[in-house]
């Protein structure tokens, strides 16, 4: 009889082991979806924006991974890290361990750069504490370090049949009596000391004039120098060394010179030393290496005297200097009045023609007591407190005690200058001495990682055999990893580039090259769309680097829209057919090939059978242009460019060419001074002109709308108080004395006091983030019961702010004022959000297109300067022309739009492109092409007029 054990597993079937297969996935607006996904291969998942590809990705595939990770642990642990959520899926099959690598900007410590989170700058401390070379920072010599033998065979063949002292160093250049130090020196046995040059015997209680430095050695050994006396030369030796913690000289007794032995690292000449280099020499993050000036940062805070005294042909009346503000009878002024009076001016005097020496005593108070007057020096004291201006600020900036308004005023003096100690190097000067093949560590970490790798690659034909064998190893290590980094297109960094000034798709591609170096097999590698921010000229290199990951037996799916890497992958998946509740099903997959033929939207335009429209006859604008002359920060190379007003205008070029200096750190700032008297400074340039053409600037980014699930696209675009007011205003409302701040659910009254108006609780995770669970008093709804009653044709507020866009345009049109303000979310493609949607659930792309809206329906004057950094991220082709139709509506008006931009369909449909490069870092920064896009075509200049 043929029979089965019951206990046998089933066998799994080939099926679950190629494939990650999930069924029944209802996250979001996901609508219970199955998919096969083949692994070990690289698969794009794509659709239009709010589709539910991230909902696929990460909110079900990549959270199921983290929690059987945490299921992993011990119940024990686990009640420290908390338990995951399960995502809303019936099951997984074929999950191997997952690795999200996300568009977060990583750290944003100041300390960060680009060679620590890379972990390359730990390998080279490494490799410049095992193979580097010290050199005086005196005299530019190699330092010199002596074993005892050395230093005997010296003294034999130099000094031999000569009468010579050996001392041992133990007061270097410091003030103090040393009573207690010379009776210790007695009680060792030794008999004399060489005092500041001179040798004197050992008597009871010795001691020296406290006030005054000293040099004290102590007389170890005398003998006239004989091949006999070796070994008594050798202990004596290691006595003096011991005794000078390993430091001592040697002094001729006929010529009084001397001569200084280290054996750690000395300057032959001048005789400094340094201490053995360890790692932690090299580290901008230790006290043993950083800067003590500036702690390691590079740079330090200090008064900007361009912010003190803005304008020195002004009077102290018309506040010439700024601090002091207006004239008025206090202390201060009366202090004042007594300089001027001292000193010869007036307060209507203009502050160039103020003495230098009374300026310099108001700014910096009293400095050198010995050239003031006695007579004058209590008086001057009182009224000044030997303090002065720049010293006050420095105080009231630093000093803890200090009320938050004192500092703030400070703040406003102050500005970020670069370290006068370590010039922005970080680290101290004894470690930027220590030098392989003539570089130091941070010249190393200012050269681009092209320029570094081609150094790694030539140093081993310069180093010593004896350098060769210990560094072997670490040299592979950083060569390897300086190629990955090549291979995903970020040959323009450099590692002393801070992590703070990279974008999220730089950082991303950072953490992708540290993954690819890591070689790890069998892992499913879930990425945000990794082409951000990179010129179609690197997208091959990126390919290349997902193609590799997946060639070594890893799953990686790519949430992607970029042309290029869909049909460079494996496998394609389009989730829609539109977005939010109309989305969230599977309308296509297939391989490329199989993919182009189905009939979906992506599809259509990967077939070209749909296409973005471009102007045949681009705008020439209002005939005024401003202009931007000589900008030179970061990269840039003196470059002026002219913005033609009313137009369109895209600024390409590839990664790390300088666009978001020009535009971001230098244009924006200068702007934004003008118009609303901003605090951040523009990055250097000559002048601007044509500020009077304009009348004011926004800038529209993709940072979050709001950071909190109470903010949302309601309260953002200001239409929720106009809502709030109707609802005050319905008769249900009036006889029960509701007034508009009723239907706020962030003021107490109306609201559900349980959850305080959020409609989630809060629960503190002490390991994890925060995490938030629906109210069980309103259910989410986040009013009480009473406020709940009042409805507007059937609606309550809850009901109102859980409507989508597509719902809330025809449910208010009666109303103009709220009709306008929702009209414009429509016409920028949210038509799927809803009207309370959380903030932090909001893509990017959504929460960039929620602040478009929120300018469209102001009213503009037509002379607004519009600007957008990489506007068409995380948008698909259909979403892309959507964008285009808004950003034409507000030039049509007359307003000018600059937009920072890859995207080759947003560039050809540019009325004027200014085209940056050539390459990226230092070999980009100038302007490369500018004119029309078929004028940058056909010119033939850079990657840009190739791609197009």
């Amino acid at each position: 009889m043929n029979t089965t054990s019951t206990n046998s597993l089933p066998e799994i079937a080939e099926f679950d082991i190629s494939h990650l297969n999930v069924y029944g996935a209802r996250v979001h607006n996901l609508k219970n979806i199955d998919i096969s996904i083949p692994r070990n291969c690289m698969v794009v998942i794509t659709g239009i924006s709010g589709s539910g590809k991230s909902s696929l990705a990460f909110d079900t595939i990549y959270a199921e991974g983290q929690r059987r990770y945490m299921e992993s642990f011990s119940a024990y642990a686990r009640q420290f890290i908390g338990s995951m959520e399960r995502p809303d899926v019936e099951q997984i099959t074929g999950l191997s361990p997952v690795i999200a690598i996300e568009q977060k900007t990583t750290n944003k410590n100041p300390r960060s750069t680009v060679g620590t989170i890379t972990e390359i700058y730990d390998f080279m401390r490494l490799l410049f504490a095992r193979i580097g070379e010290a050199y005086s920072y005196n005299t530019n010599k190699k330092m010199v370090r002596f074993t005892t033998q050395q230093i005997v065979k010296y003294i034999i063949d130099n000094y031999f049949d000569e009468k010579i002292a050996l001392l041992a160093p133990v007061v270097r250049g410091r003030k103090g009596h040393y009573r207690e130090l010379f009776e210790q020196i007695r009680k060792q046995g030794f008999t004399k000391v060489r005092i500041d040059g001179e040798i004197q015997d050992l008597t009871e209680r010795m001691q020296l004039d406290r006030y005054k430095t000293h040099d004290i050695e102590v007389v170890i050994d005398r003998m006239k120098v004989d091949a006999n006396f070796e070994q008594r030369l050798a202990e004596s030796i290691e006595q003096s060394l011991k005794m000078g913690n390993g430091l001592m000289m040697i002094m001729q007794y006929d010529s009084d010179k001397v001569q200084i032995f280290s054996k750690t690292l000395m300057c032959p000449d001048t005789g400094i030393s340094y201490q053995e280099p360890s790692p932690n020499t090299f580290s901008f993050n230790s006290p043993y290496g950083a800067c003590p000036h500036c702690k390691g940062l590079g740079f330090v805070h200090d008064v900007s005297m361009d912010l003190v005294i803005p304008d020195n042909t002004k009077s102290i009346n018309e506040g010439g200097i700024v601090p002091f503000g207006e004239v008025r009878e206090n202390f201060t002024f009366q202090r004042l009045r007594f300089v001027a009076q001292k000193y010869g001016f007036t307060f209507a005097t203009p502050v160039k023609n103020i003495p230098q020496k009374a300026l310099d005593l108001i700014l910096s108070g009293i400095q050198d007591e010995e050239t003031t007057p006695k007579s004058d020096k209590k008086r001057i004291s009182e009224m000044l407190d030997y303090e002065g201006v720049l010293n006050t600020i420095r105080r009231c900036y630093t000093e803890k005690e200090v009320s938050e308004n004192l500092r703030q005023w400070a703040e406003g003096f102050m500005e970020k200058k670069e370290c006068e100690t370590c010039h922005g190097k970080r680290l101290k000067t004894e470690s930027l001495h220590f030098k392989i093949t003539d570089k130091n560590i941070s010249d190393l970490a200012d050269m681009d990682i092209a320029q570094l790798h081609a150094w790694f690659t030539d140093v081993e034909n310069q180093l010593t055999d004896r350098q060769l064998l210990i560094a072997k190893d670490v040299l592979k290590e950083i060569r390897e990893r300086l190629g990955f980094l090549l291979n995903v297109g970020l040959d323009y960094l450099s590692l002393s580039r801070s992590s703070r000034s990279l974008s999220g798709g730089e950082s991303q591609r950072i953490r992708l090259a540290t993954q690819i170096g890591s070689q790890l097999v069998g892992i499913t590698y879930i990425l945000d769309e990794p082409s951000i921010g990179l010129h179609q000229r690197d997208n091959e290199r990126l390919i290349a680097a997902l193609q590799q990951l997946a060639q070594i037996g890893n799953t990686v799916l790519v949430v992607e829209h970029d042309r290029d890497i869909m049909l460079a992958s494996d496998y394609l998946i389009d989730i829609g057919p539109a977005a939010g509740k109309h989305g969230g099903e599977i309308v296509g997959q297939g391989t490329p090939k199989q993919f182009t033929q189905r009939n979906t939207t992506t599809a259509q335009y990967l077939r070209d059978e749909l296409q973005i429209p471009v102007s045949e006859t681009p705008r020439k604008g209002n005939g005024k242009h401003l202009i931007l002359h000589e900008a030179s920060g970061n990269n840039l190379q003196n470059v002026t460019v002219s913005f033609p007003l009313g137009t369109l205008i895209a600024v390409s070029g590839v990664s790390g060419s300088g666009k978001s200096t020009l535009i971001n750190e230098t244009l924006y700032p200068i702007l934004s001074q003008h118009f609303y008297k901003s605090n951040k400074k523009p990055m250097p340039y000559e002048r601007i002109e044509g500020l009077e053409l304009i009348d004011k600037v926004i800038a529209i980014d993709q940072s979050p709308i709001g950071r909190t699930p109470r903010s949302n696209p309601a309260t953002y675009l200001g239409v929720f108080a106009p809502i709030r007011e109707l609802f005050a205003k319905l008769p249900e409302a009036q006889i029960r004395g509701y007034a508009a701040g009723r239907f706020s659910f962030n003021v107490k009254g109306g609201r559900c006091e349980v959850c305080e108006g959020g409609g989630m609780k809060v629960i503190e995770m002490n390991f994890l983030p925060d995490v938030y669970v629906q109210c069980e008093k309103c259910m989410g709804k986040r009013y009480n019961r009473e406020t709940l009653e009042v409805r507007y044709r059937g609606k309550s507020i809850s009901d109102v702010l859980d409507m989508t866009v597509e719902e809330a345009v025809p449910f208010f049109e009666a109303i103009p004022k709220i009709y306008r303000m929702v009209k414009t979310l429509l016409d920028v493609g949210l038509g799927y959000i809803t009207l309370g949607q959380q903030a932090t659930t909001l893509s990017g792309g959504e929460a960039q297109r929620v602040k478009l809206a929120s300018e469209l329906h102001k009213k503009d004057t037509g002379n607004t300067v519009y600007i957008l950094d990489e506007p068409t991220t995380g948008l698909h082709f259909e979403d892309v022309r959507v964008l285009l139709l808004v950003l034409n509506k507000l030039v049509d008006k007359g307003n000018t739009v600059i937009v920072i931009e890859h995207h080759t369909d947003m560039l050809k449909a540019a009325d004027y492109l200014i085209d940056m490069g050539p390459e990226g870092g230092k070999r980009g920064g100038t302007l490369v092409a500018t004119g029309t896009p078929a004028q940058v075509k056909a010119s033939g200049l850079g990657h840009t007029g190739r791609f197009l």
